[in-house]
């Protein structure tokens, strides 16, 4: 399980590194991709085939499934830490995040989002918090 914010910066060459509590976890090879409200997500491998077979289940013919699958897998990447314990981020993910030097890392039990700086903190707000957990509750999580 991913859990913790780290703010780390990202280099000009695209360069990040990934905090070292959550390097063990994530393995030799896992994947980077878009993620929901402008970040980015990095799943471990066995976290990843379980969400590309939840999307491969997707019914071809309905439009927003093709969407939604492609928003995810066509600008996925396979990553490795390099021996400094960073990784690089292709450019069309920076740029899509938003990412060009202060980043949070931020864990979400099963995968670590990548945000600007910036964009994390317009998407950290909690003051709706009591209404989030009423809608919650609805759906049988309760605290």
């Amino acid at each position: 399980m991913f859990m913790g914010e780290y703010n780390h910066t990202i280099d000009t060459k695209g360069r990040l590194i990934i905090p070292s509590k959550f390097r063990d976890e994530l393995g030799d090879h896992f994947v980077l991709t878009k993620g929901l409200d402008g970040c980015l997500s990095i799943y471990p491998s066995g976290e990843w085939e379980e969400f590309e077979s939840k999307l491969r289940s997707l019914p071809l013919t309905s439009k927003n499934a093709r969407t939604f699958t492609r928003f995810f897998v066509a600008g996925a990447t396979t990553c490795e830490l390099d021996k400094m314990g960073r990784i690089l981020v292709p450019g069309t993910l920076r740029e899509y995040a938003g990412l060009t030097k202060d980043v949070v890392l931020t864990g979400n039990l099963n995968r670590i989002e990548v945000w600007s700086k910036e964009k994390w903190i317009e998407n950290s707000s909690y003051d709706d918090m009591d209404s989030i957990a009423e809608q919650l509750t609805e759906m049988g999580i309760s605290l």
